[in-house]
């Protein structure tokens, strides 16, 4: 398998794509660390001859671009290669003025709404995976072809081009996509009398090891995650309701509908279960984990108070920066955690394994959404530039990967994966990646009705049948009103 470095890149991806089982189109026979690595290195890339030969280089115009770039929390190399990005777009398109913006994850969704209602939409987002679908059946996104930016669909997962099709048009670009893994502190398994090589194979482990953390050490067991209106809550808890053999609607189901959900079922009940176990009965989880988003679950690994937690590969270079700023006995504490991280496949349950298959998009908004006509050339040009195979690893360093998948063929993947200590465990669970349903009412569902049902269930407002049974009928209501 490791001849697939050799073969020409346009065959990669239909190589790849082999088992039609698979949600996202990644072959798990043929998608893995060892080939993974192979490929890595194998294609060299002159970015601005490849964009000048799509876009001319004397292109003029005017964009304005939104997108949810670093924060304060991310990696110093994130940051650093975001105001990389930009530097270069200007000297590959000295005549094109950029507007910028950097919103917030939480932030973006709502003011892009807001925006696009009103005629103030800038003229390209990069948005999150779930949200592009929203705004194309509105008619706020602009429909495109992959050929305008030089691309072509075997250059992407087949699950990263459902995400931005609907009514069988495209209506953006996939940037990158990703899956997390599972992290444990190995130190904290010891000192609760657990293997620290051997992470838990199943969700009912992770709540015993979880209640054993807990129970021997005083730390919290899990890093759970449950806050309204976050993204990371569906991130971390639909790869669980999936394991369980549920979902919000039949999205895991090998030819989904979405037109009933799946929420209320015998194996839904029991996913939300699993986090009443350890959030109400055994007290093993963060008791702010109702407010908590990953950010805070950072804070609570680096101090040493959580065991296990879901995130992407970039946890381990956002550790190891956090340890390099500490000083005196906070640095000796850090340097241990990062010295103890270890990552898994995400545990598996009594259906399957599962994981977000994640990601983000790149959409033109419409005329109207904008308020004007949108400048098709400079957005050509920019977005070009964002899914080059160069740009699609550069802008995705530590917590993703190219959607363009020219851009696994790179040197700079190659550097990438000999820098980034656990990268090729989180890229193999690109195999087990279920996208979010393809519909408009994805946001509220994922963003809105799941975190609400977990909150009803935590809180005891509602016994988990209860919380559960309400979920599916908000669902169902949602779907029904479109």
């Amino acid at each position: 398998m490791a001849g697939a470095a050799m073969l020409p890149r346009h065959v990669l991806a239909g190589m790849l794509q082999g088992d039609s089982s698979a949600k996202t189109g990644v072959d798990p026979n043929k998608w893995n660390p060892e080939t993974i690595q192979a490929l890595a290195g194998t294609i060299q890339v002159d970015t601005a001859a490849e964009l000048h030969a799509i876009v001319p280089a004397e292109t003029t115009g005017e964009i304005a671009y939104w997108n949810v770039g670093p924060t304060e929390a991310s990696p110093q190399i994130t940051k650093d290669l975001y105001d990389e990005f930009f530097a270069a777009v200007e000297t590959y398109y000295p005549n094109v003025t950029l507007d910028n913006q950097n919103v917030g994850y939480n932030d973006m969704l709502d003011k892009i709404r807001t925006a696009s209602e009103g005629g103030a939409a800038p003229a390209v987002a990069k948005m999150p995976i779930l949200w592009g679908v929203e705004f194309a059946a509105r008619g706020q996104a602009s429909e495109i072809t992959l050929e305008e930016f030089g691309l072509s669909r075997e250059l992407f997962w087949e699950g990263a081009l459902k995400s931005v099709t609907w009514e069988e048009k495209l209506y953006g670009v996939p940037t990158n996509n990703e899956t997390m893994a599972f992290i444990w502190n190995r130190q904290i398994f010891s000192d609760a009398g657990l293997d620290p090589e051997t992470p838990p194979k199943n969700w009912d482990e992770v709540v015993a090891f979880s209640k054993q953390i807990k129970e021997e050490t005083g730390k919290n067991g899990y890093g759970m995650v449950a806050k309204v209106n976050a993204g990371n809550t569906p991130f971390r808890f639909m790869p669980v309701l999936w394991a369980y053999g549920s979902g919000a609607l039949d999205e895991a189901e090998p030819n989904p509908v979405y037109e009933a959900s799946m929420i209320n079922n015998e194996g839904g009940i029991a996913a939300l279960q699993t986090y009443y176990d350890m959030y109400v009965t055994d007290r093993s989880v963060p008791t702010s984990a109702l407010t908590n988003t990953q950010v805070e679950n950072q804070d609570l690994f680096i101090a040493g108070e959580i065991g296990m937690m879901i995130s992407h590969p970039s946890e381990y270079v956002a550790m190891q920066d956090r340890a390099a700023k500490a000083t005196g006995s906070d640095k000796e504490r850090a340097d241990q955690i990062v010295a103890n991280m270890a990552y898994d496949l995400i545990p598996e349950g009594p259906v399957r394994r599962a994981v977000v298959f994640g990601g983000s998009n790149v959409h033109i908004m419409s005329d109207e959404a904008h308020g004007g006509p949108v400048d098709r050339e400079a957005a050509r040009a920019l977005i070009a530039t964002v899914t080059s195979p160069e740009w699609s690893v550069k802008n995705n360093w530590a917590d993703s990967n190219p959607a363009n998948l020219r851009g696994f063929e790179t040197e700079w993947m190659k550097k990438r994966l000999s820098e980034i200590k656990f990268l090729e465990v989180t890229t193999t669970m690109l195999p087990y990646g279920i996208p979010f349903p393809v519909i408009p009412e994805s946001p509220e569902v994922m963003n809105i009705i799941v975190p609400e049902m977990l909150q009803n269930a935590l809180t005891q407002s509602m016994t988990v049948k209860e919380a559960a049974d309400d979920a599916a009928a908000r669902i169902n209501a949602l779907i029904a009103a479109r």
